[in-house]
């Protein structure tokens, strides 16, 4: 339970974050704690995720949220992941900080989007009091507010693996004073523990479609490119267990490569407020980018038993790429 512990939250907080799951039912096991999240449709599932975001409406933000909220009513959304860099530029100073308000229940007031918010920490967020992201008590001030480093969503016929990629990335020890690794330290301890109950779950995990959800890319021609930590680390692990979806932020952009020596579509959603960094790599991957804008927006994902519908919106809510994912589903004998 130790090893646990180290990327959850403490046992002693668990009770009140039960009382405050209105939705969702916690579980905390020997690996990574999971969430239940109730569905109106377990045959069906639908979410959209929208990455590096927390600037108090500014950079577009606003806006991207308010075309979130006209696509997630149209689809009927049963939830909405974040993929980190919740609170910019520091994250959080403690679960009373204004930015919380500011930057998420002011901004994301669509009706559709009144739902479960699953969300994992960003580089950023280091920088602050992750504890305070991470807290049950964030939750008295929006219900929606579910934070957690890595933890398992089972929705229906999906199970999502949110993955915290943080500790991971070499260089962000060469500037340790500027990051917040309380919880995290050993690093060594934390990403081995990680990384076996990652496999073990996906392993014995029976759901219909298996998820991985990061801050960091896998595979980018973005910006910041590759998370070469996790090509070595996460990557044979996700290819070992044909996961077929990862979602990422970290880089601002929008993105959608594919077939990099595995069936494995990688996913970028992190243009949530600030873009268009004008700096790509479309060298590396010239066969296998579907996709790519260096602007604001976010995704949508439709899920079926048979079938995964993706599709990128800009700012204005228009759909600028889209694409299927047929799921290969073995007939009872």
């Amino acid at each position: 339970m130790a090893d646990a512990y180290r990327y959850c939250f403490p046992m002693l907080m668990l009770p009140l974050l039960i009382a405050c799951l209105c939705l969702s039912k916690v579980t905390v096991t020997d690996g990574l704690m999971q969430i239940r999240q109730r569905t109106r449709d377990t045959s069906r599932i639908t979410f959209l995720a929208v990455g590096d975001w927390g600037r108090k409406g500014g950079f577009n933000q606003s806006a991207v949220a308010k075309s979130m909220g006209e696509i997630g009513t149209k689809l009927g959304v049963d939830f909405v992941i974040s993929t980190g860099d919740n609170f910019y530029k520091d994250g959080l100073t403690g679960f009373n900080d204004p930015a919380f308000a500011e930057s998420f229940t002011k901004i994301y007031t669509a009706r559709s989007l009144q739902k479960p918010w699953y969300a994992i920490l960003g580089n950023h967020d280091y920088h602050g009091d992750t504890e305070a992201q991470l807290s049950p008590l964030l939750r008295k001030r929006d219900n929606r507010w579910n934070c957690h480093r890595s933890f398992i969503l089972r929705a229906g016929i999906v199970h999502i693996f949110f993955i915290d990629t943080n500790p991971f990335v070499n260089k962000y020890f060469a500037k340790a004073k500027k990051f917040n690794w309380k919880g995290v330290l050993p690093r060594d301890r934390y990403i081995s523990n990680l990384l076996r109950d990652l496999k073990t779950s996906l392993k014995t995990s029976n759901a219909t479609w298996k998820i991985v959800v990061g801050h960091h890319p896998v595979r980018s021609i973005g910006k910041r490119g590759d998370t070469q930590e996790l090509v070595q680390q996460l990557l044979p692990i996700l290819q070992a267990n044909r996961v077929p979806l990862y979602i990422n932020g970290h880089d601002h952009c929008l993105e959608h490569i594919n077939n990099t020596g595995s069936p494995i579509e990688f996913l970028t959603s992190g243009g949530g407020s600030r873009a268009w960094g004008n700096i790509t790599h479309h060298e590396r991957y010239k066969k296998n980018l579907r996709f790519y804008y260096d602007g604001q927006g976010f995704i949508s994902v439709q899920l079926t038993r048979g079938e995964a519908n993706v599709a990128f919106y800009d700012v204005f809510g228009k759909t600028l790429h889209s694409f299927k994912l047929k799921k290969y589903v073995r007939k009872a004998k």
